[in-house]
């Protein structure tokens, strides 16, 4: 009966243990005050669903991976860079989300049973909060163990 609390606390240690993430949060992203730059790069794990078989559970888990994006205000001489570094965050973030990838196919996330049914999918965004943050967002199904019985 602890599937989703050995794979939450699971993704959850993997990604603090990274040195590249500053915070890990859970569940609703609206409720995570964002305007604290401190708290950059941050991962955020949302389980979206979860489908329960005769004998497995799958979770549907996406997660994000985000930094602040930096604005310098030199004008701008490269149009292909611009005057920030999006483009550095989404690299940065990708390459996490890619490490996860994985370690969740082949890993030492794989090795302690959180394994992904099929690739992982990433997709980036950029300004989807109040300030200004890049990244990845990170989705993927994580078969469990169903051990509860009928009885």
């Amino acid at each position: 009966m602890n599937g989703y609390y050995y794979v939450v606390n699971t993704l959850k240690d993997y990604l603090k243990n990274t040195n590249f993430i500053n915070t890990v949060t859970i569940g609703d992203i609206f409720k995570v005050d964002l305007n604290k730059q401190t708290i950059f790069p941050l991962s955020h794990i949302i389980v979206n669903n979860a489908q329960l078989g005769e004998n497995t559970t799958s979770l549907n888990i996406s997660i994000l991976f985000m930094d602040i994006v930096d604005e310098s205000k030199e004008e701008v001489t490269d149009v292909w860079v611009g005057n920030d570094n999006e483009q550095d965050v989404l690299n940065t973030q990708l390459t996490l989300a890619s490490k996860l990838s994985s370690d969740l196919m082949r890993g030492s996330l794989f090795t302690n049973l959180v394994q992904v049914e099929s690739a992982p999918n990433a997709e980036p965004f950029t300004d989807r909060f109040e300030n200004k943050v890049a990244g990845w967002t990170l989705t993927f199904d994580v078969m469990t163990p169903n051990d509860m019985t009928i009885c």
